[in-house]
């Protein structure tokens, strides 16, 4: 038999059954913790998205009903992502900031319905853009494309106005454009919306993991990409620019996009800024999971687990997922 060491330290003694696992956990991963993004149309029926299984573009009525399955699950708090006519689609986004078009009367159908369920919106105009880009587009000197900020950010108050008096409860600006945090918050105050809080995705980057999610919508760029608005994955000190520069014009919570290739930015924020830090798993990351779980080489229930639980040991107070439903049924069960 072989000699008994002496360590009067042994981490394992924190290990060693499932309530001690318990009462040293460090990080928890509640329902509240999630929100649920949702794609919706101005169909009667509700469409599964190929490129992300799992995933429904909702008629407004099917919206309602996954609010409420989400909802007895747990979930709190949704975003939503509208797919667009293509014959509503100009070059500036008017219907973005058109009081009955798709996403105001989703926002009201879903607050009668369910009143205390936190709705989120996206503010952006590539939905809407004939050009498929967050802003607006010209063509400069040279013959490249341009995105227009400011004459952009005008536009974007004038869709958070349009969410905020449909209901909204948090509008959220997607689009990366300097200075529209601060625009959207005077916006706001002057139009009496003091309450409706802005959700800024300070550090959303130029990635390759957006794919799918583009399918879903119909709206990726006619030309060119998005790399001189969104960030360069290879900076990470940049984030922290941003960071300080949202809080300073009024963002009541920032977002770290995509969320597990990013989990060293969703820190740093988290380390450098006092109010809450969100970050969003992204169609990309969702879809590797369900794909290899698909073919039986992950166990997609633990993974999916797993990963949202790395997420808020980086550091994030909130997540957006495509799993928030079924981690948040999943978490309750246990």
């Amino acid at each position: 038999m072989s000699q008994r060491l002496n360590l009067p330290i042994r981490p394992r003694r924190n290990r060693k059954n499932a309530a001690v696992r318990g009462l040293s956990r460090e990080t928890v991963l509640t329902p509240q913790d999630l929100i649920y993004p949702l794609f919706i149309h101005e169909d009667e029926s509700d469409d599964a998205i190929e490129s992300m299984p799992g995933c429904h573009r909702w008629s407004l009525a099917g919206l309602v009903k996954e609010v409420g399955e989400a909802y007895s699950a747990g979930v709190r708090a949704v975003v939503f992502f509208p797919k667009i006519e293509e014959e509503l689609k100009t070059s500036k986004g008017e219907e973005c900031f058109n009081p009955d078009g798709l996403v105001p009367r989703a926002i009201k159908a879903v607050k009668e319905a369910y009143p205390d369920v936190v709705v989120i919106t996206d503010v952006a105009l590539d939905p809407y853009n004939s050009d498929g880009h967050d802003g607006i587009v010209v063509e400069g000197d040279d013959g490249e494309l341009k995105i227009l900020n400011d004459e952009t950010v005008e536009v974007l108050c004038r869709q958070a106005l349009c969410h905020a008096d449909a209901g909204a409860d948090i509008v959220s600006p997607s689009d990366m454009m300097d200075g529209r945090v601060g625009a959207i918050r005077a916006a706001l105050d002057s139009a009496g919306h003091e309450d409706v809080s802005i959700l800024s995705y300070t550090a959303k980057y130029a990635s390759a993991y957006y794919g799918p999610f583009r399918g879903a919508l119909d709206s990726a760029p006619k030309a060119g990409d998005k790399k001189t608005y969104q960030m360069d994955p290879a900076n990470s000190r940049e984030a922290l620019r941003e960071a300080d520069l949202d809080v300073a014009e009024g963002a009541d919570m920032l977002m770290v996009k995509p969320a597990g290739p990013y989990l060293d930015i969703v820190r740093l924020i988290r380390d450098a800024v006092d109010v809450p830090v969100a970050a969003y798993q992204v169609s990309g990351e969702y879809l590797m999971i369900k794909s290899a779980a698909k073919d039986g080489w992950v166990d997609e229930e633990k993974v999916a687990m797993e990963s949202l639980l790395g997420i808020k040991r980086a550091g994030a107070d909130m997540i957006l997922t495509y799993f928030a439903k079924d981690v948040a049924a999943r978490l309750g069960a246990s």
